[in-house]
């Protein structure tokens, strides 16, 4: 996992001597924004306007942030106007690349370039920075729109709804209030917690971030007792950013970030949330089960961190029944 340097490639792993053993993640670096004719959004510069065929979408199977905009490409109905590549699972000295020999890869559908960091390169030759995705590139300017992946699902709400006439809404205006607080304490414990305690490297450091991690899953759980998602009884992006790392706990962050007081089976109502919003209907019939690649999610973590898992030993995973019946369907509470 290293990262770019005024332009040039530094295999460098974070830096947590200077934090006292504690994991800082980077903040994102472009914050354009799609709007449906072009003028400015709440951050970045204007000139990216809604269109077809116009803008590109770099993924891992295996990041949860990325999982997020894959999940809005297909509950909105994007797929056939943003096409998506596929990085390797593997993130080693290189960072991101686009090797092809590990199922479900596409290769740089665009450039067909090696590695993430050259599309980084393409848009700034000198730039300084972590090499993530998602990255939502504009293919018309040859620039990126944006890194953020809390960005571009909002983007993807609802800047095309004109071109595809899909107008749900994740971010409907009269829970906005309701739904950013859920959003910061989901992000920052959760979301994010699950890394600051993998990548913890003190016992304090750790300490500090899976107490945190536990008390809000134990704060979803009873909200999940009494609601059918976070907000009621309407699904909105504050459920599809918490379930990115819901569907990766029990076979990744429990084992291999340490998170293991508890796993997301052992909590009826999340649980059965999880495999709801797993086995979700999407409008072109599939499901968001489509999205979801555990294949690259399990290689990705314990072959990419050798800071954590030295020795790259792919555990054997439980065999999940992701297809169980959720009974969210029914009166609460599940318990």
């Amino acid at each position: 996992m290293g990262k770019l340097i005024d332009g040039v490639w530094k295999d460098v792993w974070y830096d947590t001597e200077s934090t006292g053993g504690a994991f800082e993640r980077s903040t994102s670096d472009y914050r354009n924004w799609i709007t449906p004719d072009g003028s400015p959004g709440p951050t970045g510069e204007g000139g990216f306007e809604a269109a077809p065929n116009r803008y590109h979408l770099y993924v891992s199977y295996a990041c949860p942030w990325a999982n997020r905009a894959l999940f809005f490409l297909k509950l909105k109905q994007l797929e056939d106007i943003i096409d998506v590549s596929v990085v390797h699972p593997d993130m080693l000295g290189d960072g991101w690349t686009f090797d092809t020999d590990f199922d479900g890869t596409t290769g740089d559908k665009v450039y067909g370039l090696p590695f993430a960091r050259d599309i980084y390169l393409r848009a700034d030759p000198e730039t300084t920075g972590r090499v993530t995705v998602p990255i939502l590139w504009d293919l018309e300017r040859e620039t990126i729109v944006s890194n953020e992946s809390a960005d571009i699902i909002r983007m993807l709400n609802s800047a095309f709804d004109g071109i595809t006439g899909n107008t749900d809404d994740y971010w409907p205006e009269d829970l906005q209030d309701e739904i950013d607080p859920i959003n910061d304490r989901v992000y920052e414990t959760v979301n994010n917690g699950v890394y600051k305690a993998g990548f913890a490297t003190t016992q304090e450091a750790y300490e500090a971030a899976v107490f945190p991690l536990f008390d809000s899953l134990d704060w979803l759980e009873s909200i999940l007792a009494e609601r059918r998602y976070l907000l009621g009884d309407r699904i909105t992006e504050a459920d599809w950013r918490l379930f990115s790392t819901l569907v990766r706990f029990d076979l990744v962050y429990h084992l291999h970030f340490k998170c293991n007081r508890k796993r997301i089976i052992d909590y009826p109502n999340l649980w059965a949330y999880t495999r709801e919003l797993y086995q979700w209907q999407t409008p072109d019939g599939g499901t968001i089960a489509d999205t979801v690649h555990f294949d690259h999610i399990v290689r990705h973590y314990h072959y990419s961190h050798d800071t954590i898992n030295p020795n790259r030993i792919i555990p054997v995973n439980p065999d999940l029944d992701w297809w169980e019946p959720h009974g969210r369907d029914v009166a609460l509470p599940v318990t």
